[in-house]
């Protein structure tokens, strides 16, 4: 109770307003200050991405720094890592032809799992992919790879004509057709991409701040009986935590997962 009290605390600050009291948190909560006056000087939230970036290569690294037939403790949860993205996303959408999209698709689910999963770690409160830079960056990395890989199986017009022209279409329609594939395909699949992944990152953390901000107002401000309304503050700040044990690796599960449909399917000769 005492470290939840602390972690409270730790939030609270970024619910005051100036003059003390409660104010509810507002979209600059992903607007932090820059640490330090050079143009480059990263936010804490660039930190955060940096710190567990760095935590997971050094976690591969160990594992497969030096693989063993029968493998250690280290190794051994490596390859439970990458197997469970080989299983459950790979091999389920795309077979054992994908395996060579691995490295892109088990690094895009463990970095998004890793940065979404900070939004609750204690001196860290906000997710490494709640500000846009992020998600955008990694819905572009999708969006190369798969028109990339659709280019290099088919060739630039037989893609362009798979995506835009589809087969079995009256000729008319695709005056319809056309504009609403090329839309779908080569606009919204990014940017739906960017913003799924951005918005319950960006919702989370608001809840959050929002009932552990109130539960210190109420629990070290609030006078008489309005202390007590601390206490259904605290249970839905908890009960939104272990939403977020869900949503983070649900949200790196999606996003990887369409990666591989997309990739699926512009590499598909079966259309």
């Amino acid at each position: 109770m005492q470290n939840l009290l602390a972690a409270v605390g730790s939030i609270a600050p970024m619910a005051e307003g100036e003059g003390g009291g409660y104010s509810a948190p507002t979209i600059m909560e992903f607007f932090p200050p820059q640490l330090g006056d050079a143009w480059w000087a990263p936010t804490r939230i660039n930190l955060i991405g940096l710190f567990m970036a760095g935590v997971l290569a050094l976690f591969f690294v160990m594992a497969f720094k030096k693989p063993q037939l029968v493998p250690a403790k280290v190794q051994n949860l490596g390859e439970m890592a990458v197997d469970l993205v080989y299983v459950n996303i790979i091999d389920e959408v795309m077979g054992r032809k994908g395996r060579r999209f691995a490295p892109l698709l088990v690094t895009l689910f463990w970095m998004i799992l890793a940065f979404n999963i900070t939004g609750i770690v204690p001196m860290m409160h906000i997710a490494a992919t709640a500000v846009i830079g992020v998600p955008l960056v990694l819905a572009i990395i999708s969006y190369v790879t798969f028109n990339w890989a659709g280019i290099k199986e088919h060739g630039v017009g037989a893609y362009l004509k798979m995506n835009l022209f589809p087969p079995g279409v009256p000729k008319p329609i695709y005056v319809l057709v056309t504009p609403i594939e090329f839309i779908s395909t080569f606009i919204l699949r990014p940017v739906t991409l960017t913003i799924r992944l951005l918005a319950n990152m960006m919702a989370g953390h608001l809840l959050l701040v929002l009932f552990f901000g109130a539960t210190s107002y109420f629990l070290f401000e609030a006078e008489g009986l309005m202390k007590a309304v601390a206490v259904p503050s605290f249970a839905m700040g908890f009960a939104f935590v272990c939403f977020e044990l869900i949503v983070a690796p649900l949200q790196a599960y999606i996003f990887a997962l369409l990666t591989a449909v997309y990739i699926d399917g512009a590499t598909s000769h079966e259309h």
